[in-house]
């Protein structure tokens, strides 16, 4: 207890005499953990848009010309009861004309040559979150292509690889972009620390020949590099969430098109930057007085 005591105290000793070193090293991890906080709010909420996007996805089945309304509702019976689909909507072909009418407007006039209703009853099936995964929804559409009545399923399946492979890309980069963060972040603090364990070397020098251990010499330096890592994420959160609340509450006057983009974060989402500061700085604490040798 005395040895941590006293590390804790030397540690927030050298902090203070230290300052301007210490200083440039939680801005420098500040701004690495903003950078980071700033790309994941981005892709929160592109991925938040792009699951609210895909909630409007669904399959298109067009059903064959004479079918009964027995048969309708058998197919409607068996759509229903599939796990994939969590909505379905009949339209039928008089409700499918007048939505056609009203698309076109003005332009109208041309299904006037028609002598008859050309458009087929369909229903529309809305798929549930686990299903909108492209191969899934590609093998139900061949399932549903299958069955006595059906005339042919439309979806949007180059529209769902697209938001699937944009999903994909903004992981790989937050990813990406953290492990360059890491290693950024964990050799600031391995530097920060070397230089600060080489000024006081009169004092370690002294410590070794009254008999202190290497884990009582070494403490006060990972203590330090942590309270560094820290500071750093309190700054970083501190100015993500400025940055963020100011876009949320002034963004939609500027560009009223973000309004229905932007999520608002919950105070825990600004807590991670903490704890992220923290390892990443401990880890170049712990490799830099793992390399010094004395």
């Amino acid at each position: 207890m005395r040895t941590l005591i006293y590390s804790i105290r030397t540690a927030l000793s050298s902090l203070w005499h230290e300052r301007w070193i210490n200083l440039l090293s939680v801005l420098s991890i500040s701004i690495g953990l903003l950078i980071l906080g700033v790309f994941i709010a981005v892709a929160f909420n592109m991925d938040s848009a792009l699951k609210r996007w895909s909630k409007n996805f669904g399959l298109v089945v067009y059903l064959q010309e004479g079918l009964s309304s027995e048969a309708e509702e058998d197919l409607r019976v068996f759509f229903l009861k599939d796990p994939d689909i969590e909505g379905v909507k009949y339209i039928s072909k008089e409700e499918a004309l007048q939505e056609l009418r009203r698309i076109l407007g003005k332009n109208g006039s041309v299904l006037e040559g028609f002598e008859s209703n050309p458009l087929p009853s369909s229903f529309e099936l809305s798929l549930k979150d686990k299903s909108l995964e492209p191969p899934v929804v590609r093998r139900k559409a061949a399932q549903i292509k299958l069955l006595e009545g059906v005339e042919d399923v439309e979806y949007g399946e180059q529209w769902l690889s697209s938001l699937n492979a944009l999903s994909g890309i903004m992981k790989f980069g937050v990813v990406f972009l953290g492990g360059a963060i890491f290693v950024a972040i964990a050799f600031i603090t391995y530097s920060t620390v070397k230089i600060l364990f080489y000024r006081r070397r009169d004092e370690i020098e002294t410590l070794k020949l009254l008999g202190a251990t290497r884990f009582f010499i070494r403490l006060p330096f990972l203590l330090e590099g942590l309270f560094v890592g820290i500071s750093g994420g309190a700054v970083s959160s501190l100015a993500l969430w400025g940055i963020y609340s100011l876009v949320l509450h002034k963004g939609p006057e500027y560009l009223p098109s973000i309004s229905g983009f932007l999520v608002q974060l919950p105070l825990t989402a600004y807590v991670p930057a903490l704890l992220a500061g923290a390892v990443m700085s401990f880890t170049g604490s712990l490799i830099a007085v793992g390399k010094i040798r004395y």
